[in-house]
């Protein structure tokens, strides 16, 4: 069956476009799907890092939430063969089905071996539960005050003190408390084993470049944060996945993949906090830098 689906794969010439330096990119969101499911693929056969067929389950799925094609296609195959799931020919069916019904050419080739729809989805495609509470901004609805008020008290007052700054730096706090969630779980003296200090885990360069001064002062700390996320912002005209996936791995390397780079830590840290912030777009001020030379148009 793995067979199969490579040699559909093969003659289908399947493949992710790579966009021209002109060419506005394509939504975040199918960006990071995309990745997602390339670094399914990695860990599915085992290329440049272990095999683990059941993480390679979880990142397919994640991508096939999104809407992704070949997130589905390869998830119905995963299921097909019970490689890291429990095998289920009526998920196969119906994923490979959605697969083929989006145009995805290797899922139409395929789906005569798999049969029509059977209307089962996997568990992981079924509604979630909401968010618990280390997901401090799971919803425009939730309760900020509620929710961060069932933090224990040292993290309470790093929270509250993130919700106070982030309107002076035009930052929505949902997003500048999931990026702080995240990078230090609100430990003010957290460390990486990449140096990356405090709140929001500046490394010492960005530190300097934004005029922090003693790195483990929990105000100096977050001000420096939010003023670098103010910053890749403006710089990649406010598409969200684009900034958090710079915070984590610094704009050069966005610049250099012309999207979310396919390291492991990074998608996951971008699937995670939009995941809580569920926005792929932001305010910025366009005075603030010129943008990326991939900002979307």
């Amino acid at each position: 069956m793995r067979s199969l689906r490579l040699l559909l794969l093969a003659l289908f010439a399947v493949s992710v476009p790579v966009a021209a330096a002109d060419e506005p990119l394509a939504d975040p969101r199918a960006m990071l799907a995309r990745q997602l499911v390339a670094l399914g693929t990695q860990y599915e056969h085992g290329e440049g890092m272990p095999q683990d067929p059941l993480r390679a389950a979880e990142l397919y799925c994640d991508a096939a939430r999104y809407g992704d094609a070949e997130g589905l296609f390869a998830l119905a195959w995963m299921y097909g063969n019970g490689r890291g799931v429990e095998q289920d020919d009526r998920i196969a069916a119906t994923l490979m089905a959605r697969a083929a019904a989006a145009g995805f050419e290797p899922a139409q080739g395929a789906q005569r071996f798999f049969g029509p729809s059977a209307g089962v989805l996997p568990p992981c495609m079924m509604p979630r539960a909401p968010q618990g509470r280390n997901d401090p901004v799971a919803s425009d609805e939730a309760d900020l005050d509620a929710v961060l008020a069932a933090l224990p008290p040292n993290k309470r007052r790093i929270a509250q003190l993130i919700r106070l700054l982030a309107p002076q730096y035009a930052i929505d706090a949902r997003l500048a408390l999931a990026v702080a969630a995240a990078e230090s779980n609100f430990e003010s003296l957290a460390r990486s084993p990449r140096n990356a200090y405090g709140v929001m885990q500046l490394i010492p360069e960005t530190a300097q470049r934004f005029k922090v001064r003693n790195i483990y002062d929990p105000a100096q700390n977050i001000k420096g944060g939010l003023a670098y996320l103010r910053w890749l912002l403006a710089y990649y005209r406010g598409d969200v996945l684009l900034t958090l996936a710079a915070y984590n791995a610094g704009e050069g390397a966005v610049d250099r993949y012309r999207g979310i780079p396919p390291y492991r830590e990074t998608v996951d840290y971008v699937k995670r906090i939009y995941g809580m912030f569920r926005r792929a777009n932001h305010p910025y001020d366009a005075q603030l830098v010129a943008p990326s030379p991939i900002a979307m148009r």
